[in-house]
C-alpha cells in the first residue's frame, strides 16, 4: 500500500505543483532529505490530498490560509502557485489574506499578500518571455 500512496501522491503533486516544481523538487533532494520528501508525499499527497471530502481548489484555499497564519513564506509561494493552478483567481487569493489579516492579525496578511505579489510579478514575467 505505501508504494500505491506513493505512486498516487507523485501523481497528485505533479498536478497540483505543477512538473516543473517535482522536477527541481527532485534534482535538489539528497540522501539526508530522501526521507522527509517521501513522507509528504505518501501521507500528504496520496492519502489527504487524495481524499474525497474537499476537492483541490478548497484544499489550496485552506492550505493559503493556514500557511500565512503559521508563517511558512516558503510553502506559502510554492501553494500560490498550486492555487492558482487548482483555479483559485488572483482576486480570491487577496481576499484569503484578507480572512488572515482579520483573525490571525494585519502583519500575517500583509506578509502573504507580499509573498503572494512577489510570486504573481514571477509569473507575469515568465508569461512576458514565453509570449
Amino acid at each position: 500500500m505505501q508504494d500505491d500512496l506513493y505512486q498516487l501522491g507523485e501523481k497528485i503533486r505533479g498536478e497540483v505543483l505543477g512538473p516543473a516544481y517535482v522536477s527541481a523538487s527532485q534534482a535538489a533532494t539528497d540522501e539526508f532529505s530522501e526521507p522527509m520528501r517521501a513522507f509528504a508525499i505518501r501521507n500528504l499527497w496520496g492519502d489527504i490530498w487524495a481524499r474525497p471530502g474537499l476537492d483541490r481548489r478548497s484544499r489550496s484555499i485552506v492550505n493559503l490560509a493556514l500557511l500565512s497564519a503559521a508563517n511558512r513564506p516558503n510553502e506559502l509561494k510554492i501553494h500560490i502557485r498550486a492555487a492558482l493552478n487548482n483555479g483559485v483567481t488572483r482576486a480570491e487569493i487577496g481576499e484569503v489574506f484578507l480572512q488572515v489579516a482579520l483573525y490571525a492579525g494585519v502583519p500575517t496578511g500583509s506578509d502573504a499578500t507580499r509573498v503572494a505579489k512577489l510570486l504573481f510579478a514571477e509569473l507575469d514575467a515568465e508569461a512576458r518571455a514565453g509570449a
